[in-house]
């Protein structure tokens, strides 16, 4: 598959990025290279997302495990130990054969993230991915996070659903400095890492989110999918108490008149699972690269 598709270059060439685009996208295969094959051993977080198979919504999703439980096992395939809960809202697209998935890597100790899209099937461990595209992103926006502390006795409590989002789930974004966007296209899906300063992401109602798109790498391949399809999945995962909250609706992006760029989300779907991560992370240290949210 092509690097870029139509969405992607609409956006690159109203902004004239896209020279600078076509040369960070020569960095874009589907070959894991031996420094990213080793990076991923060392990771105990991994983050998915996809549409489900049944529905067609998309949603984020957090793997995780001690290190090693994701690894390369050829130049083109990874492999993931374990899998979902069964009530997580991606666990049947992990059990379907074929599908497209995004996943990130992030590691917040050292301020690294690689992206693998490809197609997921299902083994008997857990599941592979056959990747398609394979690359780095810059550590802009990730906030430092020294370590962490696997938290064994950790386990999931109900999951809370709605459509729409309560005080205390809007008080948690009002908080956030992290969260991921999972998006699709027709020949794929993807999900990418967005950071900033806490209130960075904002509520217009309890059904509608916006939050700014800081300048990133000139490819516009998350943009590049909402305009072409603006299904969307939001994970916002607790640093500390592991607990997850996802969201599943449609996202769009406004210009103003200065080129700035704002992603207005509606939500469809709520689903928070508390201490669903058995992660404990340390107190961050915010990017220097972020602006101050809005007021």
């Amino acid at each position: 598959m092509g690097v870029y598709h139509a969405g992607s270059r609409a956006l690159q060439d109203r902004l004239g990025v896209r020279e600078r685009a076509d040369h960070v996208g020569r960095s874009i295969g589907p070959d894991i290279k031996t420094v990213a094959a080793a990076f991923l051993e060392l990771q105990p977080l991994l983050l998915i997302g996809a549409a489900d198979p049944a529905d067609g919504a998309v949603w984020a999703s957090a793997l995780t495990g001690p290190p090693g439980f994701v690894r390369a096992t050829g130049p083109h395939r990874i492999a993931v130990a374990g899998g979902l809960h069964p009530a997580d809202p991606l666990a049947p697209a992990l059990a379907t054969d074929g599908t497209p998935v995004g996943t990130i890597a992030l590691d917040p100790r050292t301020r690294r993230r690689m992206r693998l899209n490809g197609r997921l099937h299902p083994t008997d461990r857990g599941f592979a991915v056959d990747a398609e595209q394979v690359f780095a992103n810059c550590p802009k926006y990730i906030q430092r996070r020294e370590s962490y502390t696997w938290v064994a006795d950790r386990t999931p409590g109900p999951a809370v659903t709605g459509t729409e989002l309560t005080p205390g789930q809007l008080a948690s974004i009002a908080a956030a400095d992290t969260f991921f966007l999972a998006t699709v296209h027709g020949n794929g899906a993807d999900v990418s890492h967005r950071g900033g300063n806490p209130g960075f992401v904002r509520a217009v109602s309890p059904r509608e989110l916006t939050w700014p798109d800081y300048p990133g790498n000139a490819m516009f391949l998350t943009l590049g999918n909402l305009a072409a399809d603006p299904r969307a999945g939001l994970l916002f995962p607790d640093w500390t108490t592991g607990t997850t909250l996802q969201l599943t609706g449609e996202a769009r992006t406004a210009f103003d008149a200065g080129g700035e760029r704002t992603v207005r989300f509606t939500v469809h779907r709520v689903i928070e699972t508390p201490s669903a991560l058995p992660l404990r992370w340390s107190a961050p240290e915010y990017s220097p690269a972020n602006p101050e949210p809005p007021r």
